[in-house]
């Protein structure tokens, strides 16, 4: 039983048509009320128009005699309703005196027969007009006006002249018009219900077309969500469509990474399966150097492997922002260290406005520490560093890292980014250097190029993206 009041409390289909309904019924019922109303005031104003007629028809013919007693010839007034007992309408004219005290009935109307309108004394100026509603004849409900007029020469005496009328009719008439106004209502309240339930069904549809297409999505029927969305889901769909490519792309790099991972061991470790199948003539310092050399290629490998493990876990985090100029310094010092004995020359030219890299600090170093450790090694005696903004804009900055060695050629610089490719097997290295900057930079959304440096070697042309100066 809860379970169902949970299941529609939080139904939005269910809070729609609530809100709907209630919204409705509240201003039917209203309607209701103020039409109901309207029309017995209407009513009710055009019965008392038609009486104050009468009263006006029978003040016209009120006579005195010579006595100054009213006289009203009843053949004068034109309705016959006057003089059929009991129809409904009656006239009567009663004595009031000065004390307050009256007589009720000195004259009345043949349909009053033998009865009279008891009527409270009231107080009326003369001319003014009253309503009033008593019980006439047979309990009967009637709509009462009075009026008094005097007598010339009388100005002791003063006559009240009532006119009344059953309200039976109009009492009916309006609990018709009330009957058929609330039937009206009720069908006009399940007709809006009913446009209620289509509109939230109509709207709601594309949910269920949304529904549809997540199940299609994890039952592996579809890749992404598909088919056309209102302009309020559309944007909804997009983004859950980034999240479900970005996946993939996760899901697909994770699954090159292990098989890259398993392809790159497998190579020290036939090596080292083919040294203790051979015959036992290896001495130890050579069996020693080999399995050093093969353990280093391994864990360079599997170290590579880690970084991008961990770049494709971060690459797209908002917030990171790492200077290059003191990444830049650090490393130049451990170069001129490393590659001491080769007599190389590092020149570094920055810009004047610091530069920031829109990335982890381990990143760039893995990044410029190779670059510059690659063009150490080629170098004959120069290399020279500079970084500046790309063409202007803010969001990309280049590094430029060159060398005056040798050089490589138009055709081998595509085969350098290659991931474990050594052009030369004279210099130190396991051919991972370019290709872990490449694949680094492209994480990271820039992009790493190869030309030809005017120092006569090999300019690596670092594309990276940049981060505002303040954090």
């Amino acid at each position: 039983m809860n379970r169902g009041g949970l299941h529609w409390s939080r139904s939005l289909r269910f809070r729609l048509l609530a809100v709907t309904l209630a919204g409705v019924a509240v201003a039917v019922v209203l309607a209701g009320f103020v039409l109901s109303g309207l029309f017995r005031e209407h009513v009710q104003r055009q019965f008392e128009a038609a009486l104050l007629l009468q009263l006006d028809q029978v003040t016209a013919r009120l006579e005195f005699d010579a006595q100054g007693q009213p006289v009203i010839a009843a053949q004068a007034l034109s309705d016959p309703r006057w003089l059929k007992p009991y129809s409904g309408l009656y006239w009567q004219v009663d004595a009031m005196a000065s004390d307050g005290r009256g007589r009720a009935g000195v004259l009345r109307s043949r349909s009053l027969w033998d009865t009279s309108l008891g009527l409270k004394v009231d107080a009326l100026a003369d001319g003014a007009v009253h309503v009033h509603e008593v019980a006439g004849p047979q309990g009967v409900p009637l709509l009462v006006l009075e009026r008094t007029v005097r007598a010339e020469g009388a100005d002791a005496t003063c006559w009240r002249l009532i006119v009344a009328a059953d309200l039976q009719s109009t009492q009916a008439a309006t609990a018709r018009f009330t009957r058929v106004l609330s039937l009206s209502l009720v069908v006009l309240v399940l007709l809006l219900a009913a446009a209620a339930w289509a509109q939230v069904a109509l709207g709601l549809k594309p949910l269920h077309a949304l529904q549809r297409g997540l199940q299609d999505v994890r039952l592996a029927r579809a890749t992404q969500l598909q088919g056309a969305f209102p302009a309020e889901v559309q944007p909804l769909v997009d983004d859950f469509n980034a999240v479900l490519g970005r996946n993939a792309q996760v899901l697909e790099r994770a699954r090159t990474h292990a098989g890259n991972l398993a392809h790159a061991l497998k190579t020290p470790l036939t090596v080292l399966e083919n040294a203790t199948s051979a015959p036992a003539s290896v001495d130890g310092a050579g069996w020693a150097a080999l399995v050093r050399d093969q353990v280093q290629v391994a864990r360079r490998h599997i170290d590579w492997h880690l970084a991008r493990s961990r770049v494709a876990a971060s690459a797209h985090l908002p917030g990171q922002r790492t200077a290059l100029e003191p990444v830049v310094s650090g490393l130049v010092r451990v170069m001129n260290k490393v590659h001491a004995g080769q007599g190389v020359d590092i020149a570094v030219a920055l810009p004047e406005a610091p530069l920031f890299f829109a990335g982890e600090s381990q990143d760039l170093q893995e990044m410029l520490g190779n670059l510059l450790d690659n063009a150490c090694k080629w170098a004959r005696s120069a290399v020279r560093l500079q970084a500046l903004w790309r063409g202007g804009s803010l969001q990309q900055f280049v590094v430029l890292v060159e060398d005056d060695g040798p050089g490589i050629g138009a055709t081998q610089r595509t085969q350098a980014l290659e991931r474990g490719v050594r052009l030369d097997e004279t210099v130190t290295g396991s051919g991972l250097g370019l290709a872990i900057v490449h694949d680094l930079a492209s994480m990271y959304g820039g992009r790493l190029q190869l030309e030809p440096s005017t120092l006569g070697g090999l300019r690596v042309v670092l594309t990276l993206p940049a981060a505002s100066e303040t954090a």
